[in-house]
């Protein structure tokens, strides 16, 4: 259209347009048809260039909302892994906290496993010496003389006070001077221990002027033992004598059976206090 109207700008001015005039209008003319395809192909390019731009922005977009995505999922599982943690955390808590109770419990299992084993090796030594007495007292336990038993877990050699004594006496009979001697000549080779002897009466009033009760017949007929035993050869540091008198029944009173039951001289193993349960807590106790 511009080339029509300068056609006719030129046709209507050729009269009065020369052509250097002319020339110059050509060449002006001509320059702006190369500015303005130069201009149309700068627009093309920055067509071309803006579409790239906008395909590039979609792309970017798109990336965006799927780094979004990831990013999302991402810290989901960084929530779920912070709770796991937490988790964790509080189990590893609990598994140190069960590991000292367990660390204790082992230790005083031990020291209750220590302590069952003492125990038994000490019952264990009590039966096997309570064994080797019988065995070793067996003649006299066969003739009635001796009873060998166990009371309130003390070993007890039990004598009758008819087959020692004379009724009413404290001084021993040449049977039972036989069986003390006897009986001395057993315990005195037993390592490590003590004795007691310990008098008994039935509950019947004693008539007699040299004892003014049962107590009195009962702690003579004790020491008259002990005496005995010393003579016989028994380390008088290993015993004592006592006396109970009618005051510690071994049967019945009510019939002369019992009543000759409860006439009875006891020679008690003294027990060793350092092999009971708590001796140590009592030494800790009394120091």
């Amino acid at each position: 259209m511009k080339t029509i109207v300068l056609s006719i700008l030129i046709g209507s001015s050729m009269g009065c347009v020369t052509q250097a005039k002319y020339d110059d209008l050509k060449d002006r003319y001509d320059a702006a048809q190369l500015q303005l395809a130069e201009r149309q192909q700068r627009v093309g390019s920055l067509g071309a260039s803006f579409q790239e731009s906008q395909a590039n922005v979609q792309r970017l977009q798109s990336e965006n909302a799927r780094v979004q995505t990831q990013l999302a999922k991402l810290q989901d599982e960084r929530a779920k892994l912070e709770e796991e943690q937490h988790r964790l955390t509080l189990e590893m808590t609990k598994l140190l906290e069960d590991s000292s109770r367990l660390k204790q419990s082992t230790a005083e299992l031990s020291r209750a496993l220590a302590e069952v084993s003492r125990r038994k090796a000490e019952a264990d030594r009590r039966v096997a010496e309570f064994k080797g007495l019988l065995g070793r007292f067996k003649s006299l336990i066969d003739a009635g003389t001796l009873k060998v038993t166990i009371n309130d877990g003390r070993m007890v050699l039990q004598l009758p006070s008819d087959v020692l004594f004379d009724s009413g006496s404290a001084r021993l009979s040449s049977v039972g001077k036989a069986a003390i001697a006897e009986v001395t000549r057993v315990l005195k080779e037993v390592p490590g221990r003590r004795y007691q002897i310990e008098g008994h009466t039935d509950n019947v009033p004693i008539h007699n002027p040299a004892f003014r009760s049962n107590w009195e017949l009962a702690a003579a007929r004790g020491l008259g033992v002990l005496r005995a035993m010393v003579d016989g050869g028994m380390d008088a540091a290993l015993v004592s004598a006592a006396s109970y008198g009618e005051f510690h029944p071994a049967a019945n009173n009510d019939a002369e059976v019992g009543r000759r039951v409860n006439r009875r001289i006891e020679i008690i193993v003294v027990p060793d206090l350092s092999l009971l349960p708590g001796y140590e807590e009592l030494q800790g106790i009394v120091q």
